[in-house]
């Protein structure tokens, strides 16, 4: 199977055989509410993976703890055996209370045990590329990730994973990183609106490093959702392509993930990669991040 080139180019992670479209998709809004239990529409969630490879996603971003299980089986269900080509990232480094909770699971028997808990539900020899996630829910906290990373290096020296990344991580704990093995992307919360990883994004352009933003389209204030409500306007697109095109055009190293549960949704996201924003409009959104909320 050759894989279609979706608009928005392409991207080959550093030290690896993988050159990816940018846009891809998350598979987090698979699982019911709260990344929790099954969907509400088990054949629909099927049907938005198959669409998405059949577009040219070729990029997948799941975890077991999302469901917790439930994304991986999923995904399992609806792609399995996998097209060549297709790449499928997961994260380690959280696990799901009996109350829905999030907790961390960063020591070498929860890390391990979780790497088998992916290979098993996505029915998988190798993982591709496991992120280590760290730091609080929505973003990073300092302090040594020496630890975890190690054993996730070990499990890679094994042959359980072929390549790491990071999630909600600074650049110094990237640079800890790196001392231990390399990294192929770093997967942190970005948008229009929530830009602290200006110059991290920037840093990791430099090193060919991709760079994965999650909640590509949450947390805007009225008065910023309003400026990009009139953007969209002028431009003929729903504010959602609007800030995904902003993404795409933001760094050559950006890789999209955004997530649905229903083709309708996946097929407006991948309509972004199509939307080309004229440079005075980019001018515009670059001052949504600067807006105080109201």
């Amino acid at each position: 199977m050759t894989t279609p080139m979706l608009p928005g180019g392409s991207f080959t992670l550093p030290g690896t055989a993988w050159t990816v479209n940018r846009m891809g998709y998350g598979a987090m809004q698979l699982a019911g509410p709260g990344v929790w239990g099954p969907p509400r529409d088990t054949d629909e969630a099927i049907a938005v993976l198959r669409e998405a490879v059949a577009a040219g996603v070729n990029h997948i971003d799941t975890s077991d703890f999302y469901g917790p299980h439930v994304t991986n089986q999923i995904i399992r269900q609806a792609l399995h055996p996998y097209p060549a080509g297709l790449m499928i990232v997961t994260k380690l480094g959280a696990r799901r209370g009996d109350d829905k909770s999030w907790i961390h699971a960063l020591s070498a028997e929860e890390l391990t045990s979780g790497v088998q808990d992916n290979l098993r539900n996505l029915g998988l020899d190798v993982l591709e590329v496991v992120n280590l996630r760290v730091g609080g829910i929505m973003g990073p906290a300092e302090g040594s990730i020496e630890e975890p990373l190690t054993v996730l290096a070990e499990l890679k020296r094994q042959g359980f994973l072929r390549h790491l990344g990071l999630s909600n991580v600074t650049p110094l704990q990237l640079a800890e990183a790196q001392k231990i093995t390399d990294i192929v992307c770093v997967q942190n919360l970005y948008n229009l609106a929530h830009r602290t990883d200006e110059a991290f994004i920037d840093e990791l352009a430099v090193q060919g490093i991709a760079y994965v933003p999650f909640f590509p389209l949450g947390g805007f204030s009225p008065l910023q959702s309003s400026k990009l409500d009139e953007a969209a306007a002028a431009l003929g697109a729903k504010p959602m392509q609007v800030a995904l095109a902003w993404l795409l055009q933001r760094a050559h190293n950006m890789l999209l993930i955004p997530g649905t549960s229903s083709r309708g949704h996946l097929r407006e996201n991948l309509a972004a990669a199509k939307l080309e924003i004229p440079a005075e409009v980019m001018a515009e959104l670059e001052g949504i991040g600067g807006i105080a909320g109201a």
